[in-house]
Formats: structure tokens, C-alpha cells, sequence
């Protein structure tokens, strides 16, 4: 018989202390598991930049010995002249940090579980409440037919109870049944126990989705920020954001055909034809331009 408890999923680590709630002042949770949709590492840059910008603890951790499948996600080895010095499991934690003014910040972190995701989803649930955790965010990104000359926009999902979150950023118009992740799974289970939750999603270019688009990772912390009220400094995301850019501008500006579909997509999103928040135009295929933009950042045929 299956374990439904969700407190035998996490162990508090020993450094943080009981009771855990006392340390902090109503957190924001923001929620990057990684393994579903994430286009142009936008959730997994803009997660990484977080972690760094201020001192972070641990928490909690997470059993993955029950939520990680270990084939599919191996742990990695460190060799040094053939020594094994280190292996790394993969890990899901919760860790804490602070924006620029003081204010708490959680970030719950680490691989998309394999199993029990019911329980897990109960387990975060928890937490939140345990905490006192005032608003989750969570952060993703995907392709979309929208152009690299415009500036990244936001989509969010909610569940029912907190459809005021959405307007602050914008939403997906429309009826979508699409594959959920994890995700998708912890809003309907967090709005029904009244804790305010949205889903951060950036519009990446699709021909660009594959690779880093840093523009996405900083468009995903500011609308963090715009939703919380929290503040965080997206400067280096921006600069590097402009650097891919020009990257871009390069290759496309010397291939008619690629101008062209740009011109299409800046048309479309100009003139908002669609009604679905530009997911359903019908554009040229992404994937010869996005073939030559990896050849290109490589340094390839020039």
C-alpha cells in the first residue's frame, strides 16, 4: 500500500530549526521544476539568476529516492584521473532567500517528480500553509510564433480563485487542452486551499527555443516582481538579453527568407489577428533558421 503521507516526503534540514514558520515573514514561493516546458531556459536562467543574487538556505529536501525515477534522471559523477571523487543526486529542495529590500523569498527547486504527484503536490500544499506562504508564483516558458524584434510577453494560467493575479500581466485568450505538468497540478490544489497561486509563462520566439534567450529569464523576474511586489534587479539578464539579440539581427538580417518571416510575426503581433494570444497563426517553420543559429553561436560557417 502507497504512502499518502505527505510529511514522510521532506525532512526540514537540521540548520533551519523548528517551529519553521518563525524565521520568516509572509514568503512569496516561487516554484522552477525542471523537465516540462521551458523554452529558451527561460524559467531555468531566471531561477538560477535568483539563487544567486542574495544568501540562500535550505529548508527542506525532498525524498527522491521516491519521486525520481534514477535512470532518467542519473546522478552525475565527478572523475578526476579516473577517480570517482563525487557523485551528485538530484535534488528537490526548498530553499530561502531574500529580494533586495529584505523581503522573503522561497524557491522550490530541483527535477519534476517522476511518482506520487498527488502527494508531493500535498506535500508542497503544506508547506505553503505551514509557512505561511502569502502568493506562488511559478515560472515557465514557451514557443510561440511571436518575433526576437519585440519584447518578450507574459501568459499566465490560475486557477479560479485568483483571477485577479492574471491581470496584472496578461493571459492565454481562448479554450486550450493541453498536457500538464506538475505545475498546473499545485495551482488547482493550491487555489483550492485558498492560497493565491499563478504560472509565469514568457512567449519565446520559436525559432530561438531551443537555445539560451536571457530576454525571457529577465521578462519572468520582472513579472515576479509586478505580481509580488518584490524587488529584483534584472540588469545582467537584460544585458545579456541584448547581446543574444544582436546575435540574432546578424544571422537573420543576411537571409531574405528569414527577414521575411520576422516581418510576418512583427505584422501578426502588430495587428493582434489571432484570439488566442498568438498561439495559433500559421507561420513558416522555426527549425532552418534555429539549425543555422546554432551553427552560428558555435562559430560555424563564418
Amino acid at each position: 500500500m502507497t504512502d499518502r503521507n505527505p510529511t514522510s516526503l521532506y525532512e526540514f534540514d537540521p540548520e533551519w530549526g523548528e517551529p519553521v514558520d518563525v524565521r520568516l515573514s509572509r514568503p512569496v514561493l516561487v516554484v522552477a521544476l525542471e523537465g516540462w516546458v521551458d523554452a529558451g531556459m527561460g524559467a531555468s536562467a531566471a531561477i538560477a539568476e535568483l539563487l544567486t543574487s542574495s544568501p540562500t538556505t535550505i529548508v527542506a529536501s525532498f525524498d527522491t529516492e521516491l519521486l525520481v525515477d534514477q535512470r532518467a534522471r542519473r546522478p552525475i559523477a565527478r572523475l578526476v584521473d579516473g577517480v570517482t571523487t563525487e557523485l551528485t543526486w538530484p535534488a528537490i529542495r526548498l530553499v530561502a532567500g531574500k529580494d533586495r529590500v529584505g523581503a522573503d523569498i522561497l524557491y522550490l527547486t530541483g527535477p519534476e517528480p517522476d511518482f506520487r504527484w498527488p502527494t508531493f503536490i500535498d506535500a508542497v500544499v503544506g508547506l505553503t500553509q505551514d509557512l505561511q506562504v502569502r502568493t506562488v508564483v511559478g515560472l515557465g516558458a514557451f514557443p510561440a510564433p511571436t518575433p526576437h524584434t519585440r519584447p518578450v510577453r507574459l501568459a499566465s494560467t490560475v486557477p479560479p480563485q485568483s483571477v485577479e493575479l492574471a491581470g496584472r500581466v496578461g493571459t492565454v485568450h481562448g479554450t486550450l487542452e493541453v498536457p500538464a505538468g506538475v505545475q498546473a497540478a499545485l495551482e488547482v490544489s493550491l487555489g483550492n486551499a485558498g492560497i493565491p497561486v499563478i504560472g509565469l509563462w514568457a512567449r519565446v520566439p520559436h525559432y530561438v527555443s531551443a537555445m539560451p534567450y536571457p530576454e525571457a529569464s529577465a521578462t519572468l523576474i520582472e513579472g515576479l516582481c509586478a505580481v509580488t511586489g518584490t524587488v529584483l534587479d534584472t540588469a545582467s539578464l537584460r544585458g545579456a538579453g541584448e547581446a543574444s539579440r544582436q546575435q540574432v539581427d546578424e544571422l537573420i538580417g543576411a537571409n531574405p527568407d528569414h527577414l521575411e518571416m520576422v516581418r510576418r510575426l512583427e505584422a501578426a503581433l502588430d495587428s493582434e489577428e489571432t484570439s488566442t494570444g498568438g498561439l495559433d497563426i500559421e507561420v513558416p517553420s522555426g527549425d532552418e533558421i534555429a539549425a543555422e543559429l546554432e551553427q552560428f553561436l558555435r562559430g560555424e560557417g563564418h
